[in-house]
């Protein structure tokens, strides 16, 4: 899809009362590199009038848009670009450590859903909210808590109409033995940490950085005066990791904006998403004598929709000493092996008092994104079944003997014989991350599957339980099956405002802009005429559920710089579509 910008013509400039000067082209991202090392070499611009002051002078051609924006006169087409582009580089410019502080204190509330207690009744969860409405005061905008469940924040336009912003509050656990970088260090998921330019923390990218670059914006477009006719409304969820109840809820009690534009994603912007599901298998408990050797605990990630860098296995009971030599004897042979069909990993092995611990580790990679990590799940599993220890015929041996069977160390349906793929969205992944023991005493493996379109979820849902249950019955193991599948979205929202976010993003950029799809799931499938817009860069690893979380500091630099112009551009357009 092309992108495409409107241009003043020489009557409406004489309309503006700005005669026949030179008219400046809208500014791209050699010009705004230019303006931002002007910056860092000199003296910083007191304000946003100085800073306009000086690209007029390294650049007369912006003159006339700049006398435009200090008469308070109507500015459209390219002079309204590039007031729009040089507040976004000059919030960038000023306000960045105050993003990245406020990045931190959002990491260090731990809004981890607790499955004790309703979200909307969690601690963090309320400190969230009281923290925005702080900032919302600070920055003169309106705040609105729809009981505790999204924290709306507001920024008046001249007009009717309105906008939504999405993002979420809400973080997916983290694993904290697994938050070690290359060197030794040891960090705190719920502390951000800076490392050169990445912010590691449990949510910098996935969502809280995105929140704090939106406020800010918010804060620039406010105190810049320039005028925009749509309001802007910042919805932010405080579910949306663990099915969006919060969103349910509001929709039910509040008319939601006609457009809306979601920060939970990728750029340069998303128009499809896979729909998104928990396939989880259920094994009931049984017990071991001790005199035979038997898996005690296995653990995976810590959230389905995440692959977990570690996955553990506790042997107990047997000739340990016999089992730990022949784990040891089968370790090469097997790394050789699957390492060939994909990707490095390690096992360690370690003796205990009355135990063996195995360890597998491997990438961890969001669950939408299977191919960007190396599950260890799997491998471990896999391990177990070909090391050729005789192992007690428990949950743990028969979840492993499931994974195997079903799964492998592949994630696109090739054991089960289901694999197929959309050609704009790509190819249906099923990757099972996490194995616990749940509090009804039976064992639970989930598989995290993104169903790109090509079939309906229940369509999916009755072949993927047929294939489980097939495998079940013939090997004679007991199990229940609990799926539950979100559907896929794909939506063509023709029009100016999908033309104006492909617009800033290849001239911030300089990347080709054009719509994507994602194998994620956001809340935009709750929303009406509901666009993804970042914060992952394409080409890069996105570290969202990852061990590590971590933003660049380079594309939070995009980020607070593309917003700004997308609030005051979407904000004044004449039509959306």
């Amino acid at each position: 899809m092309q992108h495409f910008r409107f241009s003043l013509s020489a009557l409406s400039m004489v309309v503006l009362g700005l005669g026949a000067s030179v008219h400046a082209e809208a500014l791209r991202k050699p010009q705004l590199d230019q303006l931002a090392a002007a910056w860092q070499a000199g003296k910083a611009p007191a304000d946003f009038n100085a800073f306009l002051a000086q690209a007029a002078r390294s650049n007369p051609a912006l003159q006339a848009s700049v006398a435009a924006y200090r008469a308070k006169k109507p500015l459209a087409g390219d002079d309204l670009v590039n007031i729009a582009r040089l507040l976004g580089l000059y919030n960038r410019l000023q306000n960045q450590q105050a993003v990245i502080a406020s990045i931190g204190t959002m990491v260090a509330i731990p809004t981890v859903r607790n499955v004790q207690v309703p979200p909307h009744e969690s601690a963090p969860i309320i400190e969230f909210g009281k923290l925005v409405e702080k900032m919302a005061g600070d920055f003169g905008l309106a705040y609105r808590n729809v009981d505790n469940r999204i924290f709306e924040v507001s920024l008046k336009g001249k007009g009717t109409e309105e906008f939504g912003i999405l993002t979420h509050a809400d973080v997916v656990p983290a694993v904290l033995s697994e938050w070690v970088l290359d060197d030794g260090t040891r960090l705190d998921p719920f502390k951000m940490t800076r490392v050169g330019d990445f912010l590691y923390g449990r949510g910098t990218i996935d969502d809280k950085g995105s929140i704090a670059a939106v406020l800010y914006a918010m804060k620039a477009v406010k105190d810049s005066g320039l005028p925009i006719e749509r309001s802007i409304r910042l919805m932010i969820e405080t579910t949306e990791e663990t099915g969006g109840d919060a969103m349910q809820y509001y929709r039910a009690k509040t008319q939601l904006p006609a457009y809306n534009i979601v920060l939970d994603s990728k750029y340069p912007a998303v128009v499809a998403e896979k729909g998104s599901g928990a396939l989880k298998v259920l094994f009931p408990a049984e017990t071991a004598d001790g005199a035979s050797t038997a898996i005690t605990a296995m653990a995976g990630a810590a959230s389905a929709n995440a692959i977990s860098q570690t996955a553990t296995a506790t042997l107990k009971g047997g000739d340990l000493a016999g089992v730990l030599a022949k784990l040891e004897a089968a370790k090469p042979a097997f790394r050789q092996k699957y390492e060939a069909q994909g990707g490095k990993f390690a096992i360690d092995i370690a003796r205990g008092a009355d135990s063996i611990e195995l360890k597998v580790t491997g990438v961890s990679a969001h669950g939408s994104r299977p191919e960007e990590g190396v599950n260890p799940l799997p491998r471990l599993a896999l391990f177990l079944e070909e090391s050729g220890v005789p192992l007690v015929a428990n949950q743990y041996l028969k979840a492993a003997k499931y994974i195997d069977a079903l799964y492998g160390t592949g994630y696109l349906g090739e054991k089960m014989g289901l694999g197929y793929a959309d050609d704009f969205m790509g190819p249906l992944t099923l990757s099972p991350n996490l194995v616990r023991m749940g509090n009804d005493g039976r064992l639970e493996v989930t598989v995290n599957v993104r169903m790109p379109r090509g079939r309906t979820p229940d369509e999916l849902k009755a072949q993927v339980t047929s294939k489980v249950n097939a495998w079940a019955s013939a090997n004679n193991v007991k199990l229940d099956v609990v799926y539950d599948q979100g559907n896929w979205m794909a939506r063509d929202p023709k029009g100016a405002w999908l033309s104006t976010l492909l617009d800033i993003y290849g001239d911030t950029t300089g990347l080709e802009a054009k719509p994507v799809p994602t194998a994620g799931s956001t809340t935009a499938k709750l929303m009406p005429n509901a666009i993804n817009f970042g914060p992952a860069m394409p080409g890069k690893k996105y570290t969202a559920h990852n061990a590590k979380e971590y933003k660049e500091v380079p594309d939070l630099d995009a980020d607070m710089q593309m917003f700004t112009e997308m609030l005051v551009r979407i904000g004044n357009l004449q039509q959306m579509q």
